[in-house]
C-alpha cells in the first residue's frame, strides 16, 4: 500500500510544481509610461502621477526635469492616470493596458474636472471614475467674497450722500432768503414790518403780526417781539408795498405776442434857453409818495376823517391823483373800498376836462376821506396812492 502510495504522491506533487511554473509564466506585468505637458507645450517637472484601478490607488510617482513617467509591473486592465500639478492644473487619462503602452504626451489644463464616479462603478464602455488627489480650492466669484462692497452698502451709501446734500442745499436756500430778507428790510422795513398799529397813548408801532386772538396781538418788529393789549388798539393799518404786474399773455400766443405800443406823451414846450429843466424831465417820470402818516379823527356826527399830503418827487406832472383805502371789516376777511382825490393844482386837458388834482414836480397836496357814520365798523384798512401821466 506505501509503495502504491508513493508514486501517486509523486505526481500530484509534479502535477502542482507544473501547474505552478506555468500560471507563473502566463501572468505576465506590463509597463505604462509618457509625458507631462503644460497648456504651453513645455515640460512639466514635478508633476504628480496616481494610478487608479477600480477606484483603488495602485502607484504614485513625480514627474522628473523632462516630464517623463514610467509604472513598472503593471497588471493588464483598465487604469486612469490622474495627473495634477498645482500651478498648471489638472487631467485625468484613461488607458486600456493590454501590453506596454505609452500613453504619450499628457496636458494639463486649469479647468475645473468633473466630479469622480464612486468606486466600483467602472464597467466596461461605461466612463471610469475620477479620482484625484489635488485639493479643491473655491475661487470668490462675487465682489463680496473678495472684500469689495456689496452693491446694497453702495447704494446705501449713494442713498445719504444724496440726503446730506439736499439737506445742506435746504439749509443755505433758507439763509439766501434770510439774507434777502434783511437786506429788504434794511432798504425799505415796511417791506416786511407793513403792519402800522395805532395805540390809544398816541404811539405807532411797525412790525409783523405774528400771532393774535381776542385778548392780545404778538408783533415782530426791528427791536424784537411785543406783546399788544387789543383794549389798547386803535387801527391796524397794513402799508401796501406795490410792485409792477407783468401783463398776462395767453401760453396759447405767448410766442407770438407781441405788446401794444406805448401811447406818445405831449412833450412840454419851453421858451427858456436853458434846457436844464427839460433835461431833468425828460429823465424822470412822476412819483407820488406819502408825507408823514395818516391822521385819523371824528366830527361832530361820528363821521371818521382821514387826512394826509401826497408829495410829486417825480420829475413829471401827475393827474388825478387819488388814495385808495381798503378796508377790512371783520376777521373773516371781507373788504370795502373808498377813493379820494387830492387836492392840487388846477389844469384843462385838450378834451377840455379841468381837473384839481394835479400835482406838478415837488408840489404837495392834501387829501381827506369821510367814511360816513353808516359805513359800520371796520378793523383795519391799507391804502394805495395812484395817478395818470398825460405829459
Amino acid at each position: 500500500m506505501t509503495l502504491l502510495q508513493s508514486p501517486q504522491k509523486r505526481f500530484v506533487f509534479a502535477m502542482v510544481i507544473f501547474m505552478f511554473i506555468g500560471v507563473s509564466s502566463y501572468a505576465k506585468t506590463y509597463t505604462l509610461n509618457g509625458r507631462v505637458l503644460d497648456s504651453q507645450g513645455d515640460k512639466v517637472k514635478g508633476a504628480t502621477l496616481s494610478l487608479f484601478s477600480d477606484g483603488d490607488l495602485i502607484a504614485e510617482q513625480e514627474t522628473g526635469g523632462n516630464g517623463k513617467f514610467k509604472f513598472k509591473k503593471i497588471d493588464q486592465g483598465n487604469y486612469i492616470i490622474n495627473a495634477s500639478h498645482g500651478e498648471f492644473g489638472f487631467k485625468e487619462t484613461i488607458v486600456d493596458l493590454t501590453d506596454d503602452k505609452d500613453v504619450g504626451n499628457i496636458t494639463l489644463s486649469t479647468e475645473k474636472p468633473d466630479p469622480p464616479m464612486s468606486k466600483g462603478s467602472l464597467v466596461s464602455g461605461s466612463q471610469p471614475p475620477i479620482q484625484s488627489r489635488q485639493v479643491s480650492v473655491t475661487v470668490p466669484q462675487t465682489m463680496e467674497a473678495m472684500g469689495s462692497p456689496s452693491k446694497d452698502f453702495i447704494l446705501n451709501e449713494l442713498n445719504f450722500e444724496i440726503k446730506k446734500l439736499s439737506a445742506e442745499f435746504k439749509h443755505l436756500s433758507q439763509e439766501m432768503d434770510d439774507l434777502k430778507a434783511l437786506s429788504k428790510m434794511w432798504v425799505n422795513p415796511l417791506t416786511i414790518y407793513s403792519k402800522e398799529i395805532i395805540l390809544k397813548n398816541g404811539s405807532t408801532v411797525f412790525g409783523k403780526i405774528i400771532y393774535q386772538d381776542d385778548k392780545s396781538l404778538k408783533v415782530e418788529t426791528l427791536v424784537g417781539y411785543l406783546i399788544v393789549d387789543r383794549a389798547q388798539v386803535v387801527r391796524i393799518v397794513d402799508n401796501v408795498i406795490t410792485e409792477d404786474t407783468q401783463e398776462y399773455v395767453p401760453e396759447q400766443i405767448r410766442d407770438s405776442y407781441t405788446p401794444p405800443p406805448m401811447p406818445k406823451l405831449a412833450q412840454p414846450k419851453y421858451t427858456s434857453s436853458n434846457n436844464s429843466a427839460r433835461n431833468a424831465s425828460a429823465k424822470f417820470s412822476a412819483n407820488c409818495v406819502l408825507v408823514g402818516n395818516i391822521s385819523e379823527k371824528k366830527d361832530g356826527q361820528g363821521n371818521i376823517i382821514f387826512e394826509g399830503e401826497i408829495k410829486n418827487i417825480g420829475g413829471r406832472r401827475s393827474d388825478f391823483v387819488k388814495v385808495d383805502f381798503v378796508f377790512r371789516k371783520n376777521w373773516s376777511g371781507e373788504t370795502k373800498t373808498l377813493t379820494t382825490f387830492v387836492k392840487g393844482s388846477y389844469n384843462t386837458f385838450d378834451t377840455g376836462i379841468v381837473s384839481d388834482a394835479s400835482l406838478l414836480p415837488g408840489a404837495v397836496g392834501k387829501f381827506d376821506l369821510y367814511v360816513p357814520q353808516d359805513f359800520g365798523a371796520f378793523i383795519g384798512y391799507s391804502y394805495v396812492i395812484d395817478w395818470e401821466e398825460y405829459q
